[in-house]
């Protein structure tokens, strides 16, 4: 064991452990596997061999002497030399036997207790070995690092999460070969690796625990991660104190053990009390401070030959979790008054694991090496490949067999309706899976009851569409109303355009809209009367659950000789064999297609002095297994025909043709049900889509509409204030033609005779000037009754810009000779009204 000391970053414990590697004696595998090759193949082949028997002789040597006291380099000649023995295991067979490689044997020390040692003839305890000492070089490893920094604590995590991949390999993959026989040693045991993994863990979470810490994560995720690793040390600690590692290890590391396992519960419990009391649950803090306090008071009693790191980390620890007590304690006598529960009534603490050991799969992996390659005979080779083809054929034909069988027995059984007939006269019959699934969907949806709320959807949406239309016929009347007042009021001196004439476009629209919605209004006519006609049909749909309307299978009327229950009960227990040979059958496919995967002869052909021998037994294997598929087949042939014959007795009893015929009838009606409802649903969706974007466009409309009489409303305004300056301009001398004017507006007569006397022979100015402002494109696409989707409402008009006034000099009433004609780019012969910027207005030609 080798211990470190770093610096303590945010009050957490830094003092670790490291595994010494385990020692060796020298060996010489060069000469022994030479002399294997020569005599058995021949010294052309062994002089083949030489270089890589060298490099196999190199790596033994320098594991032997630590050339290089690098770590990094230290674990890759360990995996070097692990790789190299898997292929020596798979060629060279190791062992006593005068016709293997009887001259090697390898002696490795007790990494813990170094006085004692094993010594074996095989290459089992070479491999177990050097997987420990690789755990180990990996341990150092993390070690190494300065766990002061972020980056250190991570690459520290690493390293630990590696040497428990390495241990776990070495459990799982070694130590029970390596502990074959007599001489062995506790440190290559399964239970010293698993416990080894544990501990590398545990000190990996607690390198995750310390950067967390350094963050300033949140104290719950502290919590969680600091008890997972108070529960790695407690999975040390307790294979620490059984046997065989209990009298195998120094009282100092279970003292190490048992101190971090008491203070990592301890830092998981004051965490967990500083985010109860931000949520003031003060009486659990209080019993989880009681909790943590007890606990390490209990742990130090027996804290002899532990590290003075870790006593000062709990020490400190201590601290805390007693002030914080006491503070909880006050404010819960003065405040909340809670009762405090018993520690031990409390519920274990979240955790959360965040390492796992690494796969050394990958990581071992010999197959890719080059070292022996060209050490495979042709005749293993070809015997290997004969061997697998012959297996492939093998495990082909058994399944397809189980294949047929399976076939075979699912027709028979849909045939015969079972077992819907006997779950039927049960109560327990269901649905087809996919009718079952539309039936669910449609009641998901709603069902036919849900049509009607849909169609009073439909009919508030028309209700609404036909508001909007009227309340916007309604405006644009009321302003040509207006216009039409004061066109007869003021007679010629009213210059600007009819309403009619400029709201042609804007008409149009509504009067579209208006045939729209009686065309809706009369499809939604037609969908009510289908929802009427089809709604007897449709009310299966509502039956919850569905299976409810489905016929049941009755027992007879009558009976003359009481044997039905003796028929159903012999017919139930028929198909429990058969659901039993089916289960039997997935297991037996299971095991060959397993057996297929792990057989590997090639290993056991180098190692056999006769390959006929050898391919005869491996091939045996595989018969019983074969036996038992043709037996449950067999078996399964038996059992249907038996069914076959209780089943017609059954239908006989039960008249299972009639039920048949009816339940076929109902899953007709169900299906006709949800296509009905479908089409239905599918043509309310429609309408209400269509409602929706008419009522877009009809508020697009209104929104112009409203624009255009906000436009026409200010230049009403103005030119009635044109007209009033006009007035009183007026030369009163002349009393023939002009009466006085006894009111704001003058009479429609007099304006009349004032225009028809005066003549002006100079050309008149228009009545209004407007900016010029770029044409804007008509609306020629105007929504028809298919749905096209929402239409996009336009911007309002900028404010209209004040008319230009005449100058003096210009005759208020010119003739209408002497009248200029306007512009011949503006619709109805009229100039566009400044700020007016509808699209139905300045219509190109």
């Amino acid at each position: 064991m080798a211990a470190q000391s770093s610096p303590s970053t945010a009050g957490s414990p830094n003092f670790m452990l490291a595994i010494n590697e385990k020692k060796t004696n020298t060996v010489d595998m060069y000469r022994p596997i030479r002399n294997y090759v020569a005599c058995h193949y021949s010294e052309c082949q062994a002089q083949n061999l030489d270089d890589d028997l060298q490099i196999l002789k190199q790596l033994r040597s320098d594991l032997e002497r630590h050339t290089d006291p690098s770590l990094p380099a230290r674990r890759d000649l360990l995996q070097t030399y692990f790789k190299s023995l898997c292929l020596v295991q798979t060629r060279f067979p190791i062992s006593p036997d005068r016709h293997h490689v009887n001259a090697l044997t390898f002696v490795w020390f007790d990494a813990f207790k170094p006085k004692q040692k094993a010594s074996q003839q095989n290459i089992h305890l070479e491999k177990a070995s050097v997987l420990f000492n690789l755990g180990a070089v990996y341990s150092q490893i993390g070690m190494s690092f300065d766990r002061s920094t972020v980056d250190g604590r991570r690459l520290a995590s690493h390293a630990f999460i590696a040497a428990a991949g390495s241990f776990a390999f070495l459990r799982d993959n070694a130590s029970m070969e390596a502990s074959v026989g007599n001489s062995t040693t506790v440190d290559l045991s399964v239970e010293c690796a698993g416990m080894l993994e544990k501990l590398m863990l545990a000190q990996a979470q607690e390198c995750v625990f310390e950067n967390t810490i350094a963050r300033g994560s949140t104290p719950g995720v502290c919590a969680k991660i600091s008890g997972q690793v108070g529960l790695y040390f407690e999975g040390v600690l307790a294979a620490l104190n059984v046997a065989p590692l209990s009298q195998h290890f120094d009282k100092s590391w279970i003292a190490h053990v048992q101190l971090k396992a008491a203070l990592f519960y301890a830092e998981a419990c004051y965490r967990n009390a500083l985010e109860l009391h931000d949520k003031e649950e003060i009486a659990e803090e209080i019993a989880r401070l009681r909790s943590a306090v007890n606990l390490l008071t209990e742990t130090k009693k027996s804290s002899k030959g532990a590290a003075a790191q870790i006593l000062d980390a709990i020490a400190r620890l201590e601290i805390n979790i007693k002030r914080n007590l006491e503070r909880a304690v006050k404010e819960n006598d003065s405040v909340y008054l809670m009762c405090v529960p018993s520690p031990r009534s409390l519920p274990p603490l979240p955790v959360f694991s965040m390492v796992k050991p690494l796969a050394m799969n990958e990581v071992l992996d010999a197959s890719k090496e080059k070292m022996f390659a060209g050490f495979i005979p042709n005749s293993s080779a070809q015997v290997a490949y004969g061997y697998t083809e012959f297996v492939d054929d093998i495990v082909s034909r058994q399944t397809e067999s189980l294949w047929q069988a399976r076939e075979l027995t699912r027709v028979s059984l849909k045939e015969m309706l079972l077992p819907d007939s006997i779950l039927a006269l049960e109560g327990n019959f269901t649905l087809p899976t996919s009718l079952k699934e539309d039936v669910e969907a449609v009641q998901i949806s709603g069902g036919p009851a849900g049509l009607e709320a849909k169609l009073l959807q439909l009919e508030d949406l028309r209700r609404v569409n036909q508001e909007l239309l009227v309340q916007t016929e309604e405006m644009l009347q009321k302003e040509a109303r207006e216009d039409s007042q004061f066109r007869n009021q003021f007679g010629t001196k009213w210059t600007r355009p009819q309403s009619s004439t400029l709201t042609k476009n804007l008409q149009d629209r509504l009067n579209r809209f208006a045939g729209n919605l009686k065309q809706a209004a009369e499809s939604d006519g037609r969908i009510e009367c289908s929802v009427r006609e089809h709604s007897a049909l449709m009310s299966i749909l509502d039956a919850r659950p569905i299976e409810s309307a489905l016929p049941s299978l009755a027992r007879p009327i009558m009976s003359f000789n009481q044997n039905e229950d003796a028929i159903v009960g012999s017919l139930k227990q028929s198909l429990r064999q058969l659901e039993t040979l089916g289960g039997q059958r997935a297991g037996l496919e299971d095991m060959l297609e397993e057996m297929q995967r792990k057989d590997d002869i090639l290993p056991k052909l180098m190692k056999s002095s006769c390959s006929y021998d050898l391919l005869k037994k491996e091939i045996a294997k595989y018969d019983h297994i074969c036996e038992e598929i043709a037996q449950n087949i067999k078996a399964e042939g038996q059992l249907l025909l038996q069914i076959q014959d209780q089943n017609e007795e059954f239908s006989v009893i039960f008249n299972l043709d009639d039920y048949k015929a009816s339940r076929e009838k109902a899953y007709k009606q169900i299906e006709a049900s949800i296509a009905k409802f479908q089409e239905i649903e599918d043509n309310i969706n429609e309408g209400l889509k269509f409602y929706v974007t008419l009522q877009d466009a009809i508020t697009n409309v209104k929104q112009q509409s409203f624009d255009f009489i906000m436009t026409r409303n200010i230049q009403c305004k103005e030119m009635i204030e044109d007209v009033q300056r006009q007035v009183a301009g007026l030369s009163f001398q002349d009393n023939r033609n002009i009466g006085a004017i006894n009111s704001n507006y003058p009479s429609v007569g007099s304006q009349n005779q004032r225009a028809s006397t005066q003549t002006d022979s100079r050309p008149q100015t228009p009545y209004y000037q407007p900016d010029e402002q770029p044409p804007v494109a008509p609306c020629s696409n105007d929504p028809p009754f298919e749905y096209r989707g929402p239409a996009h409402h336009q911007p309002p008009p900028p404010p209209p810009p004040r008319y230009h006034i005449p100058p003096s000099s210009t005759a208020p009433y010119s003739s209408r000779q002497g009248h200029q004609q306007p512009p011949a780019n503006h619709e109805y012969a009229q100039p566009a009204y400044p700020g007016w910027r509808g699209p139905y207005y300045n219509t190109q030609a």
